[in-house]
């Protein structure tokens, strides 16, 4: 028989309909019946029949008419919520979309991932959240939790004390537990430790953070059983994800609040969110796919809650983003270098082999597979080819330098975070080969909380330099185009306020930028002295990246304005097709018009990679077909033996 949840006020109430051709109208009419049977002054409702309300659907929040028959807008099992005139929206009632999403929608994937614990990546774990794969374990990841689990039931079976399975937590470290009460202890600390706050975790973060810790515990070294481990996934790929909330970490013992946030709702208690139900009640999100809560077993708390999993997903993604920002950095200024009429001299392959960094190697490479060459010649370099300007600003000669380090910086914590996402970091560790339990600190956040500090000051250089670049392409004293990238100035302001909203984006980050992780506050009463403070160290990492990205982007815009300014000439092949690519989506500023739109496009452009991926091939060529070195001659480039014509280039083999 098909059957709907209907949210009314604080409650959640199953309402059975043997008739689908009934009305909208009738289904509010049976749920204000069975949410009028439980109070005792019927809560407030005089009749059902003069009761005036609206019905939307939890996903998406559509309004629904009255009139409409129940089969031609809804499906069974969906999730509705009937607000009654005079009521506000319920207080306990979220939209179906928590906290914001950067990257992809969600998609239903057919295909898999299989986990182990010891392969996962960065890039895979991205790849889980956006709904890409779905996960199963491998045979020898369900043989060592088997494995491990066994050892538990021994240790429970022979009644000895072990921390954390017969014992309390942190101060309580030394109170015995009786065996009657092992279940209600895991379930306890669960319920107790779900104490975070603010905002949910967008869909996409949480099944990263779900699948990251399905990861960790197919390590076998967790304890978990392999039933609950299963349950887990199958909460996983029917995208029925917990209500997380964003603060409450301080990085050790690893990420309890939202830890035990999630194991919640996979227990059926606290809120679920799921694409098809939005945000509900967890038991009945649950339900509704066909899914059991977990009921712990002793130690699968503590196994479920204790470990780095919350900094490590979101500096996943906070990595791959950065990756993908500092390779199309590159792009985009050297962009910027054309419209300003900038040498590629100072991308000389001979400078950067004597300062041998691989990340300034790798940018000045790419400056010079983008920028005029034999292979790739520009009109505009060749317009101003006997200026007499000897060299260009450091935002645009020090590029390399400056664009390099932050490609070290990301590698460097990318080893990190993938390091840490194959590694146990709950405690006490089981090792079932050894047939004992260790406590240690694993749980630590130290690790990631220092990368992502780190990887925020790295990437911010990419906005700080690109916003005075933006300044020089606004000002028409460096730039010798019209102010501000505009025809009829004072009537027009063109890139004025963009460049404001890039210098605010840019201060904004320099104080996201001091390091979390040089704090520590003790807690626990003392048992937990020392912290990472790495969850902020990851969340604001990735603030720090969205305004890079916003920052580029309005370089990007604005670079692309000052190529109309210098038609007809052309640039370089690869970055006229950039340039075409921005105009698919932003057409020339000719007069002032609504900008945030335009900004909003060609961040979604860099989100995408659409900008990497189209320059991508003639970088690719340029490194593996080995084309010769073109180096221009100017009237500024001392040479003890100029060739005989000053448009030719001496090809470097």
């Amino acid at each position: 028989m098909p059957r709907f949840t209907v949210h009314i006020r604080d409650e959640w109430l199953a309402v059975p309909c043997r008739d689908t051709s009934n009305s909208i109208q009738w289904l509010g009419h049976e749920a204000l019946k069975r949410y009028m049977k439980n109070k005792p002054d019927n809560g407030g409702i005089k009749a059902v029949k003069e009761t005036r309300f609206v019905v939307r659907r939890c996903q998406g929040l559509g309004l629904l008419d009255v009139d409409d028959t129940i089969e031609d807008v809804l499906e069974d099992n969906d999730f509705v919520e009937l607000a009654i005139e005079g009521d506000t929206m319920s207080p306990d009632f979220i939209s179906c979309e928590p906290g914001v999403s950067h990257l992809y929608p969600y998609t239903c994937s057919i295909f898999y991932i299989s986990l182990d614990g010891k392969s996962l990546s960065s890039t895979d774990l991205v790849n889980l959240g956006r709904g890409l794969y779905k996960i199963k374990l491998t045979p020898e990841a369900e043989k060592k939790v088997v494995q491990s689990r066994e050892l538990l039931d021994t240790i429970v079976k022979e009644n000895k004390v072990v921390y954390g399975i017969t014992t309390g937590f942190g101060k309580f470290a030394r109170t015995v537990i009786p065996v009657s009460k092992l279940k209600e202890l895991q379930e306890n600390l669960v319920r107790s430790h779900s104490a975070g706050v603010g905002n949910p975790l967008s869909p996409e973060r949480t099944r990263m953070l779900l699948a990251l810790r399905i990861n960790v515990l197919a390590k076998g070294h967790s304890g978990i059983s392999l039933e609950t481990l299963h349950a887990m996934i199958q909460a996983f790929n029917a995208s029925c994800l917990s209500f997380v909330p964003e603060k409450g970490t301080v990085g050790a013992s690893g990420d309890l609040a939202p830890l035990s946030h999630l194991a919640l709702g996979l227990m059926g208690e606290g809120k679920m969110w799921s694409p098809k139900s939005g945000w509900a009640d967890a038991k009945y999100v649950l339900e509704a796919h066909g899914l059991k809560p977990i009921s712990l077993k002793p130690k699968e708390g503590l196994a479920l809650i204790n470990g780095t999993q919350m900094i490590t997903s979101l500096g996943a993604e906070a990595v791959e983003r950065a990756q993908a920002i500092a390779r199309q950095a590159d792009i985009i200024a050297a962009l910027t270098l054309e419209v300003l009429k900038g040498t590629t001299k100072a991308f000389d392959s001979d400078i950067h082999s004597l300062r041998p960094h691989p990340g300034q190697i790798e940018v000045a490479q790419r400056f010079r597979s983008l920028l005029d060459s034999d292979h790739h010649p520009s009109q505009i370099a060749e317009s101003h080819r006997f200026c007499d300007r000897v060299q260009d600003a450091y935002t645009m000669r020090c590029c390399p330098q400056v664009h390099g380090v932050a490609n070290d910086t990301i590698k460097f914590v990318q080893n990190i975070i993938n390091t840490e996402i194959n590694s146990a970091t709950d405690n006490p560790m089981v090792f079932a080969e050894r047939g004992e339990t260790i406590s240690g600190g694993n749980f630590h956040g130290e690790y990631p909380a220092k990368a992502l500090d780190f990887l925020a000051i790295g990437v911010h250089e990419l906005a700080s330099i690109s916003e005075r670049r933006i300044e020089r392409l606004c000002n028409p004293s460096l730039s010798e185009l019209p102010a501000f990238l505009v025809n009829e100035g004072g009537l027009n302001s063109g890139f004025m306020i963009a460049h404001c909203t890039a210098a605010a984006l840019v201060s904004e980050n320099k104080v996201l930028c001091h390091p979390s992780s040089v704090d520590s506050l003790s807690t626990s009463a003392a048992t937990e002295d020392h912290v990472s403070m790495g969850g902020w160290a990851a969340r604001k990492a990735l603030r720090v990246i969205e305004h890079v990205e916003q920052v580029l982007a309005i370089e990007l815009l604005a670079a692309c304005q000052g190529i109309e300014f210098l038609r007809p000439l052309r640039t370089t092949t690869p970055l006229e097709k950039v340039y075409e690519l921005v105009r698919s989506v932003v057409k020339p500023w000719i007069k002032d018009r609504f900008m945030s739109p335009d900004i909003e496009a060609v961040h979604r452009l860099i989100l995408d990679q659409k900008v990497w991926n189209v320059a991508k091939p003639y970088i690719d060529k340029y490194q593996t077909e080995y084309i010769p070195e073109s180096r221009p001659i100017s009237p500024t480039a001392f040479s003890l033996d100029p060739p005989a014509s000053p448009r030719k280039r001496v090809r470097h083999e």
